[in-house]
């Protein structure tokens, strides 16, 4: 073989070599920024889709959060249906979204588009009870559960996963003790937990293999004044409830955070030691929400002073500790708090904003930092909020 041909072959072979690199180091990229660092997605996270209820508009508001920044745009608000009041709400990821219509006693059911809008499915369920309030669906998808309010019981419903139509549980609605308002299933098992504001209770049931309710031994428990907002360790060992009105001896705090161990065969609930717990200033903690990564528990208030509260959790025995800083004296809300799949933001519902508080939070100590724009507006005061992840 000739030199020059010989040189064409060594140049046609390291072309096609550089090419070859470039196609996996490209392969590779985003699999290399996944891994490195926190682990986290926060470049190539495209966002998520949320959706928000806004009683007065009697509509369902959708959102669109940025993945890296945290920022919400807002998206179509449903057709308002007069004298609905939507509140709360739970969703069939990517599927179903049900909602709460609570002036007219009813359960609407919404397919969700690949782009995220809402269609109603068909004409509301009727609830059953009255004043329904809050939605949880189970794990496998099966059952939804709402709390009424102003008839102490908890509806039950099966779940039709092809079409999302609701049918009754034989014996619902179940009673669930005066004023039963937020609800927690405790993740892969049967365990319901309800809130009952009015008595300072929390009342706790299992369901059975056709969603029938039996109230788990011991129940209801004694939280303390106030009781609404819940949040579960990410062991599914410690169940926490917010207090709103709870005095604490000895300090001018108003509001506190009862902690309990979970009886992983039968539901029943125990005081965790050193329960509860409280922030050293504030008042009137409302909502409760674990962080993705369980490490913390944010409880929030109204108002900008001390409005919310970090806790860090121990694993090993339930407590929680105050965070260095906490508490943070940032716009805060008594509506609704959730954060993000990934752990990075954390959202709360707010009636003086009539629109929703965004931060992000530092994962080392849970100080939150507000996010660009921040509040976001709903046009009016949101009633629940779920993000679609």
């Amino acid at each position: 073989m000739s030199f020059l041909a010989t040189a064409c072959v060594v140049r046609v072979n390291r072309e096609r070599f550089q090419k070859m690199v470039f196609a996996i180091v490209m392969g590779l990229f985003p699999v290399l920024l996944v891994s490195c660092g926190s682990g986290k997605l926060p470049a190539f996270q495209s966002g998520q889709t949320a959706y928000v209820t806004l009683p007065t508009e009697n509509s369902v508001l959708l959102l669109h959060i940025n993945g890296l920044t945290g920022a919400i745009t807002t998206g179509a608000l449903t057709p308002q249906v007069t004298g609905t009041a939507p509140h709360g709400l739970a969703l069939l990821p990517h599927k179903f979204l049900f909602v709460a219509n609570s002036q007219s006693n009813a359960i609407a059911v919404y397919k969700i588009a690949s782009d995220g809008s809402l269609s109603l499915s068909s004409t509301p369920t009727p609830d059953g009870g009255t004043g329904p309030d809050n939605l949880t669906i189970d794990s496998s998808g099966k059952f939804l559960f709402v709390s009424n309010s102003f008839s102490a019981n908890v509806s039950a419903f099966s779940i039709d996963s092809s079409s999302g139509a609701l049918t009754a549980v034989a014996g619902s609605p179940f009673f669930a003790n005066d004023s039963p308002g937020e609800m927690l299933i405790l993740p892969g098992t049967s365990f319901l937990y309800v809130t009952n504001s009015r008595i300072g209770t929390v009342t706790g049931f299992t369901f059975s293999s056709s969603g029938v309710l039996t109230t788990v031994p011991g129940s209801p428990f004694v939280s303390g004044p106030g009781a609404s907002g819940l949040a579960v360790s990410n062991s599914g060992q410690y169940l926490y409830i917010a207090n709103s009105t709870a005095l604490n001896p000895g300090s001018t705090t108003v509001g506190n955070i009862s902690g309990f161990n979970i009886d992983s065969t039968s539901g029943t609930l125990t005081r965790i030691i050193g329960s509860p717990f409280t922030s050293a200033i504030g008042s009137g903690p409302s909502t409760l929400v674990a962080d993705a990564s369980g490490r913390f528990i944010f409880a929030t208030t109204p108002g900008t002073a001390f409005s919310i509260w970090a806790f860090t959790l121990d694993p090993t025995n339930g407590q929680l500790a105050a965070s260095p800083g906490s508490p943070f004296s940032v716009a805060g809300g008594g509506l609704f708090a959730v954060t993000d799949s990934i752990g990075s933001f954390l959202y709360i519902g707010s009636q003086s904003a009539n629109g929703i508080e965004a931060y992000a939070y530092d994962p080392n100590n849970g100080q939150p930092t507000t996010v660009l724009n921040s509040p976001f507006s709903t046009f009016t005061a949101p009633g629940k909020m779920v993000i679609d992840q």
